[in-house]
């Protein structure tokens, strides 16, 4: 794939200021960049269908119709980003050095352009596989663009294009967000008598938890994403200086790898306050799950990773490693779909921080990849 094509379409997409409103109230949105990606790949040839994940904020699919009995394969990648505070001139790209700088270059317009790219060359192939492109919104806050995705469209294999410096990732962790509540009782500071302190209780949860973490770093590991981790993000309480608290919150997140589920944490959890309240007959506790995303895994011999190996290798004249990422990704909510997902994508630095560039050169090879990779997958017909 040409440089210069590459990063003129790079350099377009980082110019929409594409913002996630729920990381940054009032901020633009996916509309302008759903609209301008939806336009090229009209272009292009492709069927491209607008579907709405909340209003305003549109999903973009376009299809490359096969002619019939082969495999159908889905490109995702995400349209929004992070804000830009801190950023000087974040959407007015500048190179240097084959680097090409702005938010979203590398989180992930990079991998945008590399799909709308790649749907464009193979629109003209005869592949007997339907082609998906699935361009996302809010991948960065609750992901609700591929949670409406996989509601609506289903194929044999994805390949989800986050940025992984052209290696093959075939696993990575999830996470499990819960809230702790311990209980006390409300009265003037000079009354010990009558207050129950609700903060000091919840002191008894705070080193139960950081025992717990040790035991999972040192319980065994998971051979691409080593163990399970557990750490106190969060934490409010009480009403005044002079006041015993009423109540005291703390918000946890446990990082979970493969074969750890939300109920084996919550169990974890709650044995945990089970174990105070058996030392401690005034403690009073809840616990409350507010949010799960599965950890994630492929087998390394399923079709879609042996095929994308194969053509990267080719391509980058060296196999790619094969590694598990310890962040979570929408691959997750594609697999437990029941589509057999690999990420890859090209490299560079700076993912929602001030200074952040995507390697030009590992865009265009991604073009090449992907491409050659559907070409395979999709059983191209003479």
């Amino acid at each position: 794939m040409d440089i210069h094509t590459v990063s003129d379409l790079v350099r377009a997409l980082v110019a929409i200021d594409s913002i996630n409103p729920d990381l940054v109230p009032g901020a633009a949105g996916e509309q302008a960049i759903a609209q301008f990606v939806a336009e090229w790949l009209t272009n292009a040839g492709l069927e491209v269908t607008l579907q709405e994940a909340a209003p305003g904020r549109p999903n973009i699919v376009a299809i490359a119709r096969g002619t019939g009995g082969g495999r159908s394969l889905m490109l995702n990648a995400h349209l929004d980003t992070v804000g830009v505070a801190g950023m000087q001139n974040p959407f007015q790209a500048h190179i240097e050095d084959g680097k090409l700088y702005g938010r979203g270059a590398y989180d992930m317009k990079g991998s945008l352009a590399a799909c709308m790219l790649t749907m464009a060359a193979i629109k003209p192939m005869n592949l007997a596989g339907d082609v998906i492109f699935t361009g996302v919104v809010d991948e960065e806050y609750a992901s609700i663009g591929t949670q409406a995705i996989v509601r609506d469209w289903h194929a044999d294999a994805a390949i989800v294009t986050e940025p992984t410096e052209m290696q093959l990732c075939v696993a990575h962790k999830g996470f499990v967000w819960l809230e702790i509540e311990t209980m006390g009782k409300a009265a003037h500071g000079s009354r010990p008598d009558l207050g129950v302190d609700a903060i000091v209780k919840m002191g008894k949860i705070l080193v139960g938890l950081e025992a717990l973490a040790a035991r999972l770093q040192a319980g065994s590991a998971h051979p691409l994403l080593s163990t399970g981790s557990l750490h106190a993000s969060l934490i409010s309480g009480g009403q005044e200086l002079s006041s015993y608290p009423e109540r005291c919150v703390l918000h946890v997140e446990r990082r979970t790898i493969p074969g750890e589920t939300p109920s084996l944490v919550e169990t974890q959890i709650r044995e945990l306050v089970d174990s105070v309240v058996a030392v401690d007959s005034s403690f009073q506790a809840r616990v409350q799950t507010s949010l799960v995303r599965d950890s994630f895994e492929v087998a390394v011999d399923a079709p879609i990773v042996t095929t994308l190996q194969a053509h990267a290798t080719a391509v980058l004249n060296r196999a790619p490693d094969v590694v598990g990422m310890t962040f979570w990704m929408d691959s997750a909510l594609l697999s437990e779909a029941g589509i057999p997902t690999v990420v890859f994508g090209p490299g560079g630095a700076g993912a929602h921080a001030v200074v952040e560039w995507v390697d030009l050169a590992q865009v265009a090879q991604c073009v090449d990849i992907y491409t050659a990779t559907v070409r395979a997958f999709c059983r191209e017909r003479s």
